[in-house]
């Protein structure tokens, strides 16, 4: 008996200490769990610190990249394609600074004087377009085709009716534009591409355009501005490029139109000659043309991607010469450059935003 007691205590006691040594760990358990949480949190962080690293030096290395081509390109044996990179950067205010980077203000300088489009003071002479809409019935009314050469892609629309092409502006010419897809859907227009020149510089101001435009026969901007670089419709819906004040413009029947800088769009064909333009630059760019048979031709070319570096004035050229083009002019390019139809932008615009605002488009209804 006294041993069993003995063994109840000791089971007793043992039992006690089981429980103890149950409890002891709990607190232990939980200091554990809770260590373990904070582990967690310095994994997360350690986790961001080597992915923001990583994106760090990959930026960094592609920056090195970019510099080490444009130098390159800059300080190579080919002067050709340090006039290319030159030319290329500096029509657009976004880039420009990059050529003083490698060159001084007065090589910068020769090589735009070297370069630059010698305007012209011919006016288009309309009778060399004759317009038929019956001819080639089997045409269909609106045709998107893509355009490739050794430096890029892009898009060209081409129009049967030009009676369709009107010039769109935004509602009121003051602060920022809006895209050519909402230019159209305000006129209901089925596609077309952005217009003329805005105000871009130290302050931009992407609705408001720079020299005459004018609307249904009405001069809605640059009345008073002088003589402007002018591509327009006429009445009898006839492609017209010129040098022209408001007055001038209205005398030669002009429906609507708009202006640009010859710098910046350059007439590319005038009465069927093909005209003089740099061939230098690569770069996004837009233009609007009319064939002999009286055809709307609408040109959006990519530009500034690896798929598609851009295109020269001289590409645009030759484009709307093989397209049958009896005049045609260049517009606004670069972020501008975008082709709207049928409800989508149909070519790729330099921008991770986007397509730029714009004040005006050429449109078709």
């Amino acid at each position: 008996m006294m041993y069993d007691n003995d063994e109840d205590e000791y089971l007793d006691a043992g039992e006690e200490k089981s429980r103890k040594i149950s409890v002891d760990e709990r607190p232990h358990k939980k200091h554990k769990k809770s260590k373990k949480k904070m582990t967690t949190k310095q994994k997360i962080v350690m986790w961001i610190g080597r992915v923001g690293a990583v994106l760090a030096v990959t930026i960094a290395i592609f920056l090195v990249f970019v510099y080490g081509v444009m130098a390159v390109l800059c300080f190579g044996p080919s002067k050709t394609a340090k006039k290319q990179f030159v030319m290329s950067v500096q029509e657009t205010s976004a880039i420009g600074f990059l050529a003083n980077w490698f060159c001084s203000e007065e090589e910068i300088a020769q090589i735009k004087a070297e370069n630059s489009v010698t305007d012209t003071t011919e006016v288009t002479d309309t009778s060399l377009v004759t317009i038929d809409t019956t001819k080639n019935e089997d045409v269909p009314d609106i045709q998107v085709i893509d355009v490739k050469g050794s430096t890029y892609k892009g898009k060209l629309m081409i129009v049967k009716d030009p009676s369709r092409l009107i010039v769109g502006t935004v509602a009121t010419f003051q602060g920022q534009g809006q895209v050519v897809a909402d230019i159209a859907k305000r006129y209901e227009a089925i596609g077309g591409v952005n217009g003329g020149e805005f105000v871009d510089g130290d302050t931009t101001l992407t609705g408001v355009p720079i020299g005459l435009v004018m609307v249904n026969g009405e001069v809605v901007n640059g009345a008073n501005d002088g003589v402007c670089h002018v591509t327009g419709i006429t009445h009898d819906n006839k492609l017209i490029l010129g040098n022209m004040n408001a007055q001038q413009a209205k005398d030669n029947n002009i429906r609507d139109c708009v202006s640009i800088s010859a710098h910046i769009g350059p007439f590319l064909v005038i009465n069927g000659e093909p005209q003089p333009v740099s061939d230098m630059s690569l770069n996004p760019r837009t233009a609007v043309g009319q064939a002999a048979d009286g055809s709307i031709l609408l040109l959006a070319i990519d530009g500034r991607m690896a798929n598609s570096l851009g295109a020269s004035f001289s590409d645009l050229q030759d484009i709307m010469l093989q397209h049958g083009a009896v005049n045609a002019s260049t517009m606004d390019g670069g972020t501008s450059t975008q082709m709207y139809y049928d409800g989508e932008v149909v070519n790729t615009p330099y921008s991770p935003l986007g397509p730029r605002s714009c004040p005006t488009a050429f449109l078709i209804k």
